[in-house]
């Protein structure tokens, strides 16, 4: 299990997290979405203990991970940015992990390199971006670590590659691993996680269970006669809302049955409720913070 108390983090007098807090379930694979800036890549990083935060605490199993070579041995870190040994291969770069992670296996190893089919005598710096990026997993996963922390990982991926990645998160996750990924890819992540947290100006606004949050928001389309506005639909919570001649738009928070409740007793020509992507959930959250995306013209 993976506590975060009071996290703040600053750079100068810029403020990249402030007091996040979080619990992370063993065997989950966690998504860490946010805006550009929001602080993903810094939480990693405060959370592989590569940086210490200005105040508040990480914790694994309930040891701090800040200078603690033994709750690091159970951490791999996949960052964004690939750092590999000058003019090393992935063999050369396997006994390094080997030296540092008592528990790499060299089976797990020869089975990801026969799906990944890398050439590991060949130099790594000759590699493409996704070509490094699956380096950094068969690596990362041979550690067997019992957290693995991925910045960005399937950027860079061809769509084949990432579909066996996310299969092979899955199938570790099955066997106790926790994944954490940070990503902007939000169609991969709806995929694959299933536990969000949304950070948005180093403030985490909510962790909830990607199921929980799918059943508690909803788009409506809808069909009135007569004149209808926006304020004919309170007191339900309201995110956005839409008009294009008589076909209404809106997306609302609540249950299904509240809002067919709702919906009955407004007595719409026709209306119906269609699933919200991870994506569209995303957006509607942003914009109930201030996040006003009309406001962008191009």
């Amino acid at each position: 299990m993976i506590e975060i108390k009071n996290v703040t983090m600053s750079y100068g007098k810029i403020r990249s997290l402030e007091n996040v807090s979080a619990v992370l379930k063993d065997g989950s694979i966690f998504g860490l979405i946010g805006s550009n800036g929001s602080g993903k890549s810094t939480m990693l990083r405060i959370l592989c203990g590569i940086i210490k935060p200005d105040c508040g605490d990480v914790a694994y199993d309930s040891l701090p991970v800040w200078e603690n070579p033994l709750v690091k041995q159970n951490i791999v870190y996949l960052s964004d940015e690939q750092y590999f040994m000058p003019h090393c291969t992935i063999n050369d770069m396997r006994t390094l992990y080997k030296s540092v992670y008592s528990g790499f296996s060299d089976e797990i190893f020869k089975k990801l390199q026969g799906i990944f089919t890398l050439d590991c005598d060949r130099k790594i710096n000759t590699f493409s971006k996704g070509m490094k990026k699956q380096a950094s997993v068969m690596l990362g996963i041979s550690a067997r670590p019992k957290y693995l922390l991925c910045d960005e990982t399937f950027d860079g991926l061809d769509p084949v590659v990432r579909q066996l990645v996310k299969r092979i998160l899955a199938e570790e996750a099955a066997d106790g691993m926790t994944t954490v990924i940070a990503s902007h890819n939000l169609r991969e992540m709806e995929d694959i996680c299933d536990t969000v947290g949304l950070l948005h100006k180093g403030e985490l606004l909510f962790v909830r269970e990607l199921d929980d949050m799918k059943s508690g928001l909803h788009k409506v389309q809808a069909i009135f006669e007569g004149e209808f506005d926006a304020a004919q639909l309170t007191p339900m919570s309201i995110l956005g809302y839409s008009r294009r001649g008589s076909l209404v738009s809106f997306i609302a928070r609540g249950t299904i049955d509240e809002i067919n409740a709702f919906m009955i007793e407004k007595s719409p020509t026709f209306y119906e409720t269609v699933p919200l992507t991870l994506e569209e959930i995303f957006i509607s959250e942003m914009e109930d913070k201030g996040y006003d995306f009309s406001k962008l013209n191009y």
